[in-house]
């Protein structure tokens, strides 16, 4: 691909965003529903549904990083137990913060979430590139072969 969106597709910050993009979309769906609907009873239910959308999001997003924007092959189960400690900073991030916004400051559960949302999403852009999905030089994939294609 030569073209400039060729361009765009091979950088890797674009590829993050992107993916960011669509799991933050769904999180946050995620997050309003529960907030909404199944926790709009409950004291503290946007707590409960912080955690509930968490669990969708950290697992939507292994996925599609893993795959999309820093393939990388093997170490699994390592790679995941990085990738959940990403996010358990982000989490105790945000389950400190959200409550600060919204019983401190007023602010709305959902406007409040998604100003927390830009701050974690930076962070942890460089938490998963440095330490998530970091492989040492022998682990590398050969220089001249697509990470992304499987062997057959």
């Amino acid at each position: 691909m030569r073209t400039r969106l060729g361009r765009l597709v091979r950088d890797q910050r674009i590829r993050f965003l992107a993916v960011g993009a669509t799991n933050t979309f769904v999180g946050y769906l995620v997050f309003s529903a529960f907030t909404l609907w199944v926790f709009a009873d409950v004291p503290l239910g946007y707590l409960l549904s912080l955690a509930v959308s968490y669990v969708v999001g950290i697992s939507l997003a292994f996925v599609l990083y893993r795959r999309f924007v820093f393939p990388v092959h093997g170490h699994v189960v390592r790679d995941f137990a990085r990738f959940v400690s990403v996010y358990v900073v982000a989490i105790g991030i945000n389950a400190a913060a959200l409550p600060l916004l919204v019983e401190g400051a007023r602010v709305p559960p959902l406007v409040a979430q998604l100003l927390i949302l830009v701050v974690t999403t930076l962070l942890s852009f460089f938490g998963h590139k440095k330490f998530s999905f970091r492989r040492t030089d022998p682990e590398q994939s050969p220089p001249n072969r697509d990470p992304r294609r499987r062997r057959g």
